[in-house]
This record gives C-alpha cells, sequence and structure tokens, in this order.
C-alpha cells in the first residue's frame, strides 16, 4: 500500500511539474515553431531518457519497502520524485511536439548507437538493470537490500549520465538542453554519495 500511495503522490507532482515545463517550454523555445522532428535526438532523448527514469522510480520504491534505514529511504525517495517530475516533463513535451513515445528505431539511435546488441533480459540502454536483478532487489533486506540498491543505482546514473551528455550535445530545444545538463550534475553528485553510502556498509560499487 505504501508503495501504491507514494507511486500516486509521485504521479500527480510530475504531472503539475510538467504543465509548468511546457508552459516555460512554449515561451522559451517559441512554441510549436521549429518542432523537432520523430527522429530528432531532442524526441530520441525524450522517449529514452523517460524509460530509463521509469526503472529509477521503480527500484526506488522497492528499496523503500525493504529497510528502515532513513538515510537510504530519503535517498530512494528523493530520486523517485526527481525523476519521476523529470519523467512528467519528458513525456510532456513529446505530447507538446504531437510526436509518438515509442518508436521502432532501436534505443539511443538518436545519440548514433541504434547498432548497439539488443538489451538482455529488460536492460533495454546502458546502466538499466535486468529482469533478474529486480526480481533479486525485490527478495532482500536490510543491509543487503540497501547495497544491492545502491549498486543497481550508481550504474542506473552513470548509463543516464551518458545519455543526458548526449542530449546535451545534440538536442536543438534549449529547455531540454538544460533539463539534461541538470541531470547530468544531480547524478553526479548523488554517485558521489551513494559511493560513501556503499563504504560505510563495506561494499562498493560493482566494476
Amino acid at each position: 500500500m505504501k508503495q501504491h500511495v507514494g507511486w500516486i503522490a509521485g504521479t500527480a507532482a510530475a504531472v503539475l511539474v510538467a504543465v509548468g515545463a511546457l508552459t516555460y517550454a512554449v515561451a522559451e523555445d517559441g512554441g510549436s515553431s521549429g518542432t523537432p522532428g520523430a527522429d530528432s535526438a531532442d524526441a530520441g532523448f525524450a522517449r529514452d531518457m523517460a524509460v530509463h527514469h521509469q526503472q529509477a522510480v521503480e527500484m526506488s520504491y522497492i528499496v523503500r519497502d525493504r529497510t528502515k534505514d532513513e538515510e537510504i529511504r530519503r535517498l530512494a525517495y528523493d530520486i523517485a520524485q526527481t525523476q519521476a517530475n523529470q519523467r512528467g516533463m519528458l513525456l510532456g513535451w513529446l505530447d507538446l511536439w504531437e510526436l509518438p513515445k515509442v518508436s521502432s528505431d532501436g534505443p539511443m539511435t538518436w545519440m548514433g548507437m541504434g547498432g548497439m546488441p539488443a538489451g538482455e533480459d529488460g536492460a533495454l540502454m546502458p546502466g538499466m538493470a535486468t529482469d533478474a536483478e529486480m526480481k533479486k532487489l525485490e527478495g532482500l533486506s536490510g543491509k543487503q537490500a540497501e547495497i544491492f540498491f545502491l549498486q543497481l543505482m550508481t550504474a542506473h546514473h552513470k548509463g543516464g549520465i551518458h545519455m543526458a551528455e548526449g542530449c546535451v550535445d545534440k538536442c536543438a530545444v534549449g529547455v531540454e538542453k538544460r533539463l539534461a545538463q541538470t541531470m547530468v550534475n544531480g547524478q553526479r553528485s548523488e554517485i558521489d554519495l551513494m559511493a560513501d553510502m556503499l563504504k560505510e556498509r563495506g561494499a562498493k560499487p560493482r566494476s
């Protein structure tokens, strides 16, 4: 029940932030003039990062139900809220641009990585956890859940940073480029924090 309530709250917050972001985007970047194409970096990043963020939100709510450690629960809550809000913005922009939220192109094609091997066991993009890893996280509790979550999320953030840096370089819509840079800065900071949290628990990021 806690997970369900948290998800509803996060979704509501995402909708509210997305509305504000859409208004800002229209004012800042000229509204519908110069709308990105379906195969643009702007559209590709919005689609792919929305999927990437969704898994981070899911992982965060899983670990919050499997530990009583307030530091981990606070980090998980912050990640879930931040990434749910950003996901709302990305999907909102696709609606504003009247572009599909899915594409027949492979993930990260907009970055020139469309020819990379298909993701293994549900890990569609670099850094994403596999279905087996998500199931394992659901089966852990306490310190074991904390360590595995921190390891998974560190890898997840590294993959997300790589993609966000691609948008900073290739996207044309100013407000989206700025959001991508915000992601880079925020996730780098969280990677440093998670490294310290792993060390406190006698563990380290996975290679």
